[in-house]
């Protein structure tokens, strides 16, 4: 056992080398959790219709 933790500090892994699969799990529940309200928020009509004026704003400037 000693040799095996000897050779993890000496690799540069500690106890903690990663994440766990809960982990992985957790924080791709949270990603999609987080995206589906920022689509919710980019596809309202409020958000959307300042998206169009902004480009319309973009698209009509004279150089």
């Amino acid at each position: 056992m000693r040799v095996r933790r000897a050779w993890c500090v000496a690799r540069g892994r500690g106890r903690d080398s990663g994440m766990s699969t809960a982990e992985y799990a957790v924080g791709t529940v949270a990603a999609c959790g987080f995206a589906a309200v920022l689509y919710k928020i980019v596809t309202s009509g409020a958000v959307s219709a300042e998206m169009q004026q902004l480009i319309e704003r973009a698209l009509s400037v004279r150089i």
